[in-house]
Order: structure tokens, then sequence, then C-alpha cells
């Protein structure tokens, strides 16, 4: 799925006071409309196929861009990018994959309770490769 992916923030609930009702929000402002990409992206995946209800294998491969520092002009890697291999800033790979999960909730599974195994990469772009996400379900 292409695009730059977006983490999940922190939870917060607070109580309606009209209704008393808990409602639980999302702090990550981008959140929302990458959840949406992704689960319009599930949805043609799908093709019409009945979700998942048994215990799930994930893999999620996060590919960010690489920094500007990390290449010369010539397109070698930099001192920075040697010494920074792998994308260690924000945002944090744990977030990023509770915004895919939290997407593909009713559509490609019941419930994401139902992911008993997980892989989850975070990579650099290269050779001019946009950023993206690989998703792979396998059932168990």
């Amino acid at each position: 799925m292409h695009g730059l992916a977006q983490p999940a923030g922190s939870k917060k609930g607070f109580v309606n006071p009209k209704t008393g009702r808990v409602i639980i929000t999302d702090d990550a402002k981008k959140s929302r409309p990458w959840k949406a990409i992704v689960t319009d992206a599930a949805v043609k995946a799908m093709d019409g196929r009945p979700r998942y209800d048994q215990a799930l294998s994930v893999s999620f491969v996060f590919v960010v861009p690489e920094p500007k520092n990390h290449r010369t002009s010539t397109g070698a890697l930099s001192a920075a990018g040697k010494r920074q291999p792998w994308p260690t800033t924000r945002p944090d790979l744990l977030k990023l994959a509770r915004a895919i999960e939290d997407a593909l909730t009713g559509v490609v599974y019941r419930d994401d309770s139902l992911i008993v195994q997980e892989r989850l990469i975070k990579d650099y772009a290269r050779d001019g490769e946009a950023p993206h996400v690989r998703i792979i379900i396998l059932p168990m």
C-alpha cells in the first residue's frame, strides 16, 4: 500500500456529559485519513471474501523515506547513512502497526485480538522507492 504510514496515537477517553457514555479518541491528527486509506485498500484486496475469524500471523514492513543527509550528491551512502542504517526516529514502530491493525479490523479480520504472531519491520526506501507498507496476513 503506497503512502507514508502514520501512527495511531495514544488513546484518550472522556465521558460525554449529555449521554454519560465514554468516548475514546485517538490523539494522532493524521491517523484517521491514513486508516481510511488502509481500510479502502483492504476492502479492494478482500474483493468480497469473508473476513478471517481465526488465529492469524501478520507481517508489516513500513518503508519510510531516507533522510536527506543519508546520501551524497553521487548517491553513495554518506557518513550519516553509515552511522544510522535503520530508521530509529519517530514514529514508533508499534504505533505504526497499531494503526494498520485498527484499520483492518472488521474488514480483513473480525478483531485484531486474532493476531497471535506479528513481524514488524521499519526500513528506509531504497533506489527512489516511494514510502509504503507491505502487509501479509496468513491464517495459523
